[in-house]
């Protein structure tokens, strides 16, 4: 993959890792609006997810970089996004657009990342979606509840 630099988000953590990966996946955006969106294509994602934290877990790690890589390639990799409970054919919030499936990617990260003992924060995802378009998604300090 190549070196890619990233918007870097504004926090007062020890520690901050960074996770890049990519899948592939096919999407369509069901509105008028979306243009040639609409009919079924597909994308190569490159990702990058930041987390951040002050306590290390049992073995050392903020979070292991597999556990992110596999919450998020394991579960979109080869799909059609549209069948994944996560998005809606209904309500614009949910359409797998770009911006979406970054929230989605940090929605599925943070629910994970709640359940562990020293509770780090997933401050930033970054999706690539071509290579001239990219989308940053990050929470705001209510979201984290």
């Amino acid at each position: 993959m190549m070196q890619q630099i990233y918007p870097a988000p504004v926090h007062d953590f020890r520690y901050e890792l960074n996770k890049d990966f990519h899948f592939a996946a096919a999407h369509y955006v069901p509105h008028d609006e979306a243009g040639n969106c609409r009919k079924l294509h597909g994308h190569t994602y490159f990702v990058n997810i930041t987390v951040a934290g002050d306590e290390l877990n049992d073995s050392g790690f903020l979070v292991n970089f597999q556990l992110l890589k596999s919450l998020v390639h394991k579960r979109f990799d080869h799909t059609v996004l549209n069948e994944d409970g996560l998005f809606s054919e209904d309500t614009s919030e949910r359409f797998p657009t770009t911006e979406v499936v970054a929230r989605v990617i940090w929605e599925v990260v943070q629910k994970e990342l709640n359940q562990t003992v020293n509770k780090p924060k997933c401050l930033q995802v970054f999706v690539r979606e071509t290579p001239t378009s990219y989308v940053v998604f990050r929470p705001k300090k209510g979201d984290f509840a």
